[in-house]
């Protein structure tokens, strides 16, 4: 039911057929994101994902909002550190019209200068409210900490300075060099046929070019024991507390999502259960797997009182010490495979999932990995093999506290951050 085509200017193709779906969910995925950004111009890609919803040669932004709602569909974007996606999901109907203004945004955005300004303001705004929300904040200070000095670790956002300082013609150079065929994938899941989706795809993104010129190689991460605190007066401490972990594509991502997922992926986890259930020393707790290309960081995730910080981190750092200590029990192990397993399957349902999941094999695999073959993977891991990636990554070399609240850096020697 997924078929894959190259168009001749080298935009990727992969579509879904899905019978009996009402919906289609269509995605345009440009590899260009925050880590492929010269640091002066940080930001820029989010600024560009911006842009290219103020107008288009044929359409006002009013325009674009007024078809896009007329349908009761969905039309929206978002930017990573290694991609932008601009996608839509409507009725299967309506599938004409979501490529129509997709293709339009991407390519016949005007860039109005009175826009550019404007939305620069937004920016600025939306930068401030994740300085103003602590926990937010802390994961983007974990980031540019744990990867400090690489492309990584760049926000997303930009700061204030580099949003400030970016032109009209930086944004359409980025425009020129990256969005083009080669760094594109289209995705489409729904129910529709193959065959025509593609020659409408063709069709509509014709005039988009290709370019023979290699994409720039980059350099690998690299990692050091580091604790860093950024001081404000809260109630709570809000800690990150984070490791490295295994990039998207490695043969032993299977056993990562299964230590995550036990680790702290949901109200049964050891986190979640140690931390409030048993303790009560925070409300929100969790941990989450933030993984790359050629790189992935495994974070941990609490808000607590001042008082109790240096007691959660010690908690938090316990737990990955038990990963390297202790195999898993089978009954945990059988839990979190079904749970992750429920999950995706769960997430099926849907097609705007279904159409990311496509993006992300083709982006990161090169290739369709079937639901068999996920499942099957979940399947085949076993407690020694979660052993062995937990002595793998949970180091002390590669571990990173960020804080951000009322803590004292005497509390939190670096010296303490150890696995013991």
């Amino acid at each position: 039911m997924i078929q894959k085509s190259t168009l001749d200017n080298r935009i990727r193709v992969v579509t879904e057929h899905i019978p009996g779906a009402h919906s289609v969910s269509v995605g345009v995925w440009v590899q260009n994101g925050s880590r492929h950004e010269p640091s002066p111009k940080n930001g820029i890609s989010h600024f560009l994902e911006h842009m290219l919803f103020k107008g288009t040669e044929h359409r006002s932004p009013q325009d674009i909002a007024r078809e896009i709602d007329s349908v009761g569909g969905v039309l929206n974007a978002f930017t990573g550190r290694e991609y932008s996606c601009y996608y839509a999901k409507v009725l299967a109907k309506h599938f004409p019209l979501a490529l129509d203004l997709l293709s339009d945004i991407v390519l016949n955005s005007v860039f109005d200068l009175d826009e550019i300004e404007k939305e620069r303001r937004v920016i600025l705004q939306e930068i401030h409210m994740v300085e103003d929300t602590p926990d937010d904040q802390v994961h983007d200070l974990f980031s540019q900490n744990f990867w400090k000095g690489h492309p990584l670790g760049q926000s997303v956002l930009g700061t204030g300075e580099s949003v400030r300082g970016l032109s009209r013609e930086d944004l359409l150079q980025v425009m020129s060099e990256r969005y083009q065929g080669e760094n594109i994938v289209i995705c489409v899941a729904g129910g529709l046929e193959d065959q025509p989706l593609v020659d409408q795809i063709s069709e509509a993104f014709q005039n988009v070019p290709s370019s023979d010129k290699p994409l720039p190689v980059c350099t690998l991460p690299q990692f050091q024991r580091q604790v860093n605190i950024s001081g404000k007066a809260l109630e709570q401490v809000h800690i990150c507390l984070g490791t490295r972990a295994l990039p998207q594509d490695h043969p032993n991502r299977f056993s990562c999502y299964l230590l995550n997922t036990i680790l702290g992926g949901s109200m049964s986890s050891r986190l979640f259960q140690t931390i409030r259930e048993d303790l009560g020393l925070a409300y929100s707790t969790y941990s989450y797997l933030n993984c790359h290309s050629d790189a992935g960081a495994l974070v941990l995730f609490a808000a607590t009182s001042p008082d109790d910080a240096v007691k959660v981190v010690a908690l938090m750092l316990k737990e990955l010490l038990r990963f390297r200590q202790e195999s898993i029990s089978a009954a945990e192990l059988f839990a979190a495979k079904e749970q992750l397993k429920g999950h995706l399957l769960l997430s099926m349902d849907s097609t705007d999932n279904r159409m990311t999941r496509l993006a992300k094999n083709e982006i990161y695999m090169g290739c369709n990995i079937s639901l068999k073959e996920v499942l099957h993977g979940f399947d085949r891991v076993t407690s020694e093999d979660i052993l062995r990636l937990a002595e793998f990554i949970l180091q002390d070399d590669y571990l990173g506290l960020q804080l951000v609240g009322n803590a004292k850096d005497s509390d939190f020697p670096l010296v303490d951050l150890t696995l013991g």
